[in-house]
């Protein structure tokens, strides 16, 4: 029997229930949920620590008997832009002190996720003097090196500077990037683990197709192409759009979105816009948001995944699609190139302009599709990405990393209380 551990999990900024789709709630907040609770069945106690969002939060939510989300102040309550917490995490970190306290708790280990949690992580591992593991998600000098969406400010490149140079361990989900965090950070490559994301084996799987659109009163003789994700810039969804123009040529091409605030939230009334605008309009769907279990119908009813991010972490929704048995056409970014076997579960983008994801996705239904392995074989593809092989990689890491740190002398140990 493995050695169980106690763990407290960062995720200021985003609860790990939230909303998935709506604003600042995406691929990170499944990966936490989702790996807690695979901690948790194995024994582990893990508490994951995030900011109230809705003041009908309860304090605690139980993901399981060992595994719970504890919601603390921060701020005002409701939507906060992410920069506007930064001045609150001392606030946080006190809430949390008044909370363990009064719990009598401790922790083995802290696993910060994104720059704002790497911050209270610092803090935690200098006061409790535990290790500290690290996995930002999404980089800032990523994005702006991308060029696309509101520049990250200075604030965050340097705090992600820091933070690279003192926690004691970086998770990366890709070899992308870890590449990225040495060409960026100067991050010290002996410091980082590549460690890839999972899917849910048991909700994510193959149902019919006929079926799945029967049940979403989708027609049997449409072309559908899904979208999954938050409308966000680097999502890509508007050149998605535009390449939708090059293909009016299918009278039966729909593309199903899925994501967002709300039909009458700001990004969703841009995009029907912008639809209107380009002449799609009849070509598109915008379904909202979708509960992350009624995914998997949405999935086996698409002929196809397009993910036209312009940068990913990782990509979970295309682990997804993959696990339903749905092949994915996506630009090159995350772990596209791992998990898409060529020809076989999907295509990687050469070209991913609005006319080159044009032209592949033409290709796909006028030729490649015939190519295209069985849905069966597709999820097989996937098997190794289960949350259950992911917590054994993870739970190595924090074993590993415990001892490593125990054997360091306590004078080599840096204390610092005050971060923020």
């Amino acid at each position: 029997m493995e050695e169980q551990l106690s763990i407290a999990m960062f995720s200021i900024h985003s609860c790990p229930v939230g909303e998935l789709g709506t604003k600042d709630t995406g691929g990170m907040n499944v990966y936490i949920r989702e790996l807690a609770t695979e901690l948790g069945n194995r024994g582990h106690r893990v508490d994951i620590y995030t900011r109230i969002h809705d003041p009908q939060d309860p304090t605690v939510i139980h993901l399981n008997e060992n595994a719970r989300v504890i919601h603390l102040k921060a701020g005002k309550n409701g939507y906060m832009h992410k920069l506007a917490i930064y001045p609150y995490l001392e606030d946080f970190t006190g809430a949390m002190e008044e909370f363990m306290l009064k719990e009598g708790l401790r922790y083995d280990i802290v696993h910060s996720h994104y720059w704002l949690s790497g911050q209270v992580g610092r803090w935690a591992q200098n006061r409790w003097q535990v290790p500290h593991v690290l996995m930002f998600h999404t980089l800032g000098a990523v994005k702006n090196a991308s060029g696309v969406g509101e520049q990250e400010p200075l604030l965050r490149i340097t705090t992600e500077k820091k933070l690279v140079e003192h926690c004691h361990r970086i998770i990366a989900a890709t070899h992308r990037e870890k590449i990225e965090l040495m060409r960026y950070y100067g991050a010290n490559p002996e410091k980082m683990r590549v460690i890839p994301c999972g899917v849910n084996l048991s909700t994510f799987q193959p149902i019919e197709r006929a079926a799945a659109r029967k049940k979403l009163g989708l027609q049997d003789d449409e072309k559908i192409i899904l979208f999954v994700g938050r409308f966000t810039a680097s999502k890509g969804i508007e050149r998605l759009l535009d390449a939708m123009t090059y293909l009016k040529h299918h009278p039966k091409l729909k593309l199903v979105i899925i994501g967002g605030d709300g039909h009458d939230a700001p990004d969703s009334v841009k995009l029907k816009k912008l639809s209107l605008k380009l002449g799609v309009s009849n070509m598109t769907k915008l379904v909202g948001r979708v509960d992350q279990d009624n995914l998997p119908p949405y999935y086996c009813a698409a002929d196809l995944l397009a993910v036209s991010s312009y940068h990913e972490s990782f990509g979970l929704v295309a682990l997804e699609s993959l696990a339903c048995g749905t092949p994915v056409v996506a630009t090159e970014v995350g772990a596209m190139g791992a998990i898409i076997d060529e020809g076989k579960t999907g295509h990687i983008l050469a070209d991913d302009s609005p006319a080159g994801i044009a032209k592949a996705l033409d290709n796909y239904f006028l030729e490649r599709c015939d190519k295209v392995a069985s849905a069966g074989t597709i999820r097989a593809s996937v098997r190794k990405y289960s949350w259950s092989f992911v917590a054994d990689a993870m739970i190595a890491e924090y074993l590993s990393l415990r001892d490593e740190y125990e054997d360091s002398s306590p004078k080599d140990l840096c204390f610092q209380a005050a971060l923020f």
